[in-house]
């Protein structure tokens, strides 16, 4: 009543007796001993191999440790022992950082290899959809090499064929549970090759003090702040626009004060011209003296004054045309930093349909013509929905800080930056720990980088105002 049937001989059969029960035994292959002895043997060699390729001086330590000892007893090898820490102490005292450099964050990405990444790698791959297992074989992404800095893991990966980056992007939470971090941030190495961050820490946590003012005129890029890996954050303002967006709090107007406090002494040089528009009356008008005329808070004011800077700009670009395609700073022809704070007030909640007009022409003409001439915009919002800010992407540089919704740091910093770890949604909203935190995405690379904007405090603007109160009159 019952037939058994070998291999894939279950697919044709066709019954049409209903009490008929197929019973499937699968055909079994017996593996000699010796042939499973020489794999896993062989598989042996080779992992020994490639760790001596990668670790040469992890395994030589040991090793030469080992024959020491046993060629010339332990009392020989203990004595190597002590000098190698005596050195290291030495080398500790006289020069830190290049001891972290040289061993100590290559030791650190051995230890994280072997303990965290490679012990989980299997599971984590598997369980996150990742890895395959198709016919008795588990395919895995290869995990290539591990290095450490001060706050992060970089973890090199090789994909799978046929993945994309997105397959990586989606299951950024999978990954930074399953090895134990914060987060995870996906960047591509090269074709084939992912780069995925780790955080151990984070290194801006604490409030940065304002930077100092410039010794010398420059245009920029301005230093503001810093980014996540220690580098300073310069900020470029000459031939770019910038967009600043983040919810109440979230410390806009460090980046517009920073940027304002970077420009100074070429203002007093009269390379620069910074042009204010404060619609809330609160941000700028703190520093106004610095700005001179340039300075507008009333919609009507700031209509007049954005058409001056477009009356500006098409000047210049009848003077400019044949001539010359990019624009120097001279005091003849200064850059023009045009800087907005709550643009959607103008934008948007403008009553004056007449006025919301001019403003929203003006702005769409300074920011697709405007930065070959020398005249930028640096504005800031709150709400980075369309039907709010229609000329967003009309900036080629953006910045996110902490804002309400997820879906809102796509708006802000383009499609896919959330999948790459611009996690600007899960900045915390205490202004100690998330205060002129975010994210920056420029023009020249599609990968968000993690910054904080250092304080400009009113103590600081006031300190500005007295030093340099009669920059916009000298400008002119």
């Amino acid at each position: 009543m019952f037939k058994k049937l070998p291999g894939d001989e279950t697919r044709n059969l066709v019954s049409t007796t209903p009490d008929t029960a197929v019973v499937f035994r699968p055909a079994v292959v017996k593996t000699p001993a010796i042939i499973t002895l020489i794999i896993w043997l062989s598989r042996l060699v080779v992992g020994l191999v490639r760790t001596v390729w990668r670790h040469p001086v992890a395994v030589a330590v040991p090793v030469g440790l080992g024959l020491l000892w046993w060629q010339y007893g332990y009392g020989l090898a203990l004595l190597l022992v002590g000098l190698v820490l005596m050195a290291g102490l030495c080398w500790f005292s006289l020069d830190r950082a290049s001891l972290r450099r040289m061993v100590g964050w290559r030791l650190l990405a051995w230890w994280r290899l072997v303990w965290v990444y490679r012990r989980d790698w299997h599971a984590v791959m598997t369980v996150s959809g990742l890895g395959r297992y198709l016919r008795g074989r588990d395919y895995l992404p290869r995990l290539v090499r591990v290095e450490c800095n001060e706050w992060a893991d970089r973890v090199t990966v090789r994909m799978l064929g046929g993945q994309a980056v997105k397959d990586w992007a989606d299951r950024t939470d999978n990954l930074a549970h399953g090895f134990g971090a914060p987060s995870c941030r996906v960047a591509v190495e090269r074709a084939g090759r992912l780069v995925l961050t780790f955080p151990r820490r984070d290194p801006l946590a604490d409030p940065l003090p304002a930077v100092p003012v410039p010794d010398r005129p420059s245009v920029g890029p301005v230093e503001i702040g810093q980014q996540e890996d220690g580098r300073p954050l310069r900020l470029k303002v000459h031939g770019t626009h910038v967009l600043v967006a983040g919810a109440t709090g979230a410390g806009k107007g460090s980046f517009l004060w920073g940027t304002i406090r970077g420009l100074l002494p070429a203002m007093r040089a009269g390379l620069v011209q910074v042009w204010a528009l404060d619609p809330k009356r609160m941000e700028l008008s703190f520093g106004r003296p610095l700005f001179g005329d340039r300075y507008a808070a009333d919609p009507k004011q700031c209509a007049d004054l954005l058409d001056e800077a477009v009356c500006v700009m098409q000047e210049r670009a009848d003077r400019f045309a044949g001539l010359q395609r990019n624009h120097t700073p001279t005091v003849q022809d200064p850059f023009v930093l045009v800087i907005v704070d709550e643009v959607a007030f103008l934008t948007a909640y403008q009553s004056d349909k007449q006025l919301k007009q001019r403003i929203s022409a003006a702005l769409a003409t300074l920011t697709t013509q405007g930065r070959a001439v020398g005249v930028g915009v640096l504005a800031a919002l709150q709400d980075p929905r369309k039907e709010v800010m229609n000329i967003r992407n009309l900036f080629p540089d953006k910045i996110a800080l902490r804002l309400d919704e997820s879906e809102q740091v796509d708006m802000v910093l383009g499609d896919g930056a959330r999948d790459r770890g611009a996690l600007a949604d899960h900045i915390s909203p205490v202004p100690q720990l998330g205060a002129g935190v975010g994210y920056v995405r420029l023009e020249t690379s599609p990968d968000p980088v993690r910054v904080r904007a250092a304080y400009v405090s009113d103590a600081d603007i006031r300190a500005m105002v007295a030093d340099f109160a009669l920059v916009g009159e000298e400008a002119r």
